[in-house]
């Protein structure tokens, strides 16, 4: 176990001598599960920073309240440094405190650049942070762009790029990291917890009150019908984790037509709602040398696919979809936190169908969200 201890000057008797300041104590909990302690005191000499400091216990992630919490508490505490700063070296914490967000560089892929700047090799965006509840154990596919192929990677990189740790931690010490994150805490619920044992898939609930019930209908596995706004939602939010599409949609215009299965999709939040993200040009030659010019707040999937096509034919401004379940704690919501509440996410919604219906319909009627829906679908998300 890792203590770093301090040497104190005490004096006792008129003597001065050297007392070692208190370690902290490793609990019963920790010998047994030693992921445990990596995950919430292990700093690898690093800026102070833990897993814990970002993933909480109570969320998985950290609210705007949790984050006033923390900052009244210590304004120059261990998420207020590195990339939670403004400037990412240090200075300032207004983004973090407004958004939720941290720095994030991306490398660009070969043959792509940026035309405001051509030398560049990455390029730096704001990212929320991904909630740990349920999804270490249950989705296969990490970070907002699928850069983490497994829970592993995840926790080194982490360590290092956000943590900024100057001691490695061993393969053994990344793979008890991945196991506690995999343990009951990590769950909401436990049917969730059942389904990750091997257990039945868990079940949307039905839904007591009529506006429940009304929204849980925008989750039914069914072809699209307009102007009906039934099956909308489970257009990319289907299977047991809500976060996979349903192959339901069938028409033949990407993005909106979306196989059964997908795990990316735009649905214009870094478009819409860039959240402070500035639009930048990206020159891409495909592999026939094709050269184009695409517009992106953030490259999203592209930055791991190589795909900088834009929208809506290529990976371009593409984000993971969520999983929904615990979604009414999981605030701020989108890639880079552009809405602060479930409110928000659903004006934003009722905004991109406005824009996107006249577009798969142009011979018929549109499909759109009215405030009733709204109101509908706010009352379902709280069940899940």
């Amino acid at each position: 176990m890792r203590v770093l201890g301090m040497m104190i000057l005490v004096g006792v008797g008129g003597c001065v001598m050297a007392a070692p300041e208190p370690e902290e104590t490793t609990t019963a909990q920790e010998v047994h599960d030693p992921g445990k302690r990596l995950f919430e005191k292990e700093t690898f000499g690093g800026n102070g920073r833990t897993c814990a400091t970002c993933h909480s216990k109570k969320t998985g992630t950290l609210s705007l309240e949790q984050i006033d919490e923390l900052f009244d508490d210590d304004p120059t505490g261990p998420l207020f440094r590195g990339d939670g700063t403004d400037d990412g070296a240090g200075t300032g914490t207004s983004r973090i405190r407004a958004d939720g967000t941290i720095l994030v560089s991306i490398a660009l892929p070969p043959g792509v650049s940026v035309l405001d700047d051509p030398l560049a090799t990455h390029v730096t965006m704001r990212r929320g942070i991904p909630s740990t509840m349920n999804t270490p154990a249950l989705d296969p596919v990490l970070m907002y762009d699928g850069r983490a192929p497994d829970l592993v990677a995840q926790a080194r990189d982490a360590i290092i790029d956000h943590a900024e740790g100057t001691i490695a931690p061993t393969s053994t010490e990344l793979a008890q990291i991945a196991a506690f994150q995999k343990t009951q805490r990590f769950f909401t619920s436990g049917d969730l917890e059942d389904f990750a044992a091997g257990g039945k898939a868990p079940k949307l609930p039905k839904g007591t009150t009529a506006a429940e019930k009304r929204g849980r209908k925008f989750f039914d596995d069914v072809a699209l019908s307009p102007p009906s706004t039934r099956g909308i939602c489970a257009i990319c939010h289907s299977g047991p984790m809500l976060n996979t599409s349903n192959g339901f949609n069938p028409i033949p215009i990407p993005p909106f037509f979306v196989p059964k299965g997908e795990r990316f999709q735009s649905i214009l939040s870094g478009e819409l709602l860039p959240n402070g993200d500035p639009f930048r040009a990206y020159q891409f030659t495909d592999p026939d040398g094709v050269v184009t010019v695409n517009l992106a707040s953030d490259p999203g999937r592209a930055a791991v696919t190589g795909d900088f096509r834009g929208f809506p034919f290529g990976h371009l401004g593409q984000f993971k979809i969520p999983s929904l379940w615990n979604v009414k704690k999981t605030s701020p919501y989108f890639h880079n936190s552009g809405a602060k509440t479930l409110e928000a996410v659903l004006d934003h919604y009722q905004q991109f169908f406005a824009i996107a219906s006249p577009l798969v319909f142009p011979n018929g009627p549109p499909i759109l969200i009215s405030d009733q829906d709204k109101a509908d679908l706010l009352a379902f998300l709280k069940l899940l």
